[in-house]
């Protein structure tokens, strides 16, 4: 049997690295015209991989530095984990564990005090420390039956705009929705062209919306339409599906949706992962025409450095409550935190809740209470009256959401 080992990717490598990627997730190997479009957006810095014996990789783990809002509205420096594969000849031999400690050692090592990701699947990550903690859903809107309310979304326009004038506009756009929603990622200039070539330059009908409020432009949409026809159901109206729409205010949000649901010849408006708190429903006449069909994680966030990142957000007005951490991956994390709304700051007093890194990081942008994870005995009570002080701390009023795949 082979041996492998794990470095870091050097340039020149990332090609054959990406290779493994795609055969990982059962995708083709980029072609010559592909590569040369995706090169920029995959550098070799923040990549891990797994060699044979031979030098050849059988394994990636990849990343790119970035920043995350946190509560509070602190842009806290972030690894975005966005790739991890392993060739399918070469799983069960502890490349993943090995690959993704290799990385964690080296995202602590430059100091970045949080990981993310977007999970393939939901029992992967856990036992590496990252938790999933934001929550999108999906939604279907019925027309003809959805109206909205007089006067909604009626504060501005929205106008149809070219890829190229998309190119543009939409990263500075992007931009400006940079608020204070926990979970919310900036992206870096290299994200960028991976987006456009695949989604709005690409040959799959996408379309970009902007809309425009007293301001100027503060809001866009992506989507494309789905024909539905078939020979039982000639006249069935097309499916609009929304890639992604951010808004700088709820006001654009309402214009956009205003548009979409305006579109002739469309039977449906769907759109996954939106925000757990976006209210559709409470925009129409009819809220029953709004149908939530599935809720699923969105991103996973690793604390990898606990105290610094604690100390990066804001928490409620309870008394302190004293937590101790268990990190079986970053053992310098472990301890106890004294944790309340004047800071944080590790303690010896004696721990009122115990927990692993996993289940901190599924708790840290607000989501979810303690109590809840109590019940799944996710959290160990050691003082039953800090649980709820816990709850006041942590959750936010506001849902966290990302909305950025990557």
């Amino acid at each position: 049997m082979s041996e492998f080992s794990v470095r870091a990717v050097a340039e020149g490598e990332q090609r054959a690295c990406l290779d493994v990627l795609s055969q990982a997730l059962h995708g083709k190997a980029a072609s010559d015209e592909t590569w040369a479009k995706m090169a920029p957006s995959w550098p070799a810095a923040g990549k891990f991989a797994a060699f044979d014996d031979h030098g050849t990789p059988v394994g990636i783990a990849s990343s790119f530095e970035t920043e995350l809002t946190v509560p509070g509205g602190r842009k806290l420096a972030t690894a975005a984990v966005d790739g991890v594969g392993v060739r399918a000849d070469w799983t069960r031999r502890g490349i993943l564990t090995a690959m993704m400690a290799a990385q964690l050692e080296d995202i602590a090592a430059r100091g970045l005090p949080l990981a993310a990701l977007h999970a393939s699947e939901g029992v992967i990550y856990g036992r590496f420390g990252y938790g999933a903690a934001t929550y999108g859903k999906s939604v279907l809107v019925e027309r003809p039956r959805a109206r909205l309310r007089d006067g909604v979304g009626r504060d501005g326009m929205v106008r149809l705009v070219s890829p190229a004038e998309a190119v543009e506009c939409v990263p500075a756009l992007y931009r400006r929705f940079a608020g204070e929603r926990p979970g919310f990622l900036a992206r870096p200039v290299m994200w960028w062209p991976g987006f456009f070539d695949r989604i709005v330059t690409g040959d799959e009908g996408y379309r970009v919306a902007v809309h425009s409020g007293s301001d100027g432009d503060d809001g866009f949409v992506v989507y494309q339409t789905i024909d539905q026809r078939d020979r039982q159901a000639p006249e069935r109206g097309a499916l609009l599906d929304i890639r992604e729409m951010h808004a700088a205010t709820p006001g654009a949000q309402a214009g956009l949706w205003r548009f979409l649901l305006s579109v002739d010849l469309v039977s449906a408006v769907t759109g996954r992962g939106r925000p757990m708190d976006e209210p559709i429903a409470a925009l129409l006449t009819d809220p029953r025409a709004v149908n939530t069909t599935e809720v699923i994680d969105d991103l996973w966030v690793r604390l990898v450095d606990v105290l610094a990142a604690l100390r990066a957000r804001t928490y409620g007005t309870a008394e302190p409550v004293v937590l101790e951490v268990l990190d079986r991956q970053l053992p310098g994390n472990n301890g106890r935190y004294v944790v309340g709304p004047g800071g944080v700051d590790r303690t010896t007093a004696d721990a009122e809740l115990r927990l692993d890194a996993d289940t901190l990081a599924s708790l840290y942008l607000g989501d979810g209470l303690f109590s809840d994870l109590v019940t799944a005995h996710r959290v160990e009570v050691l003082d039953a009256a800090a649980v709820a002080r816990a709850d006041v701390l942590f959750h936010t009023a506001r849902a966290p959401w990302c909305g950025t795949f990557f």
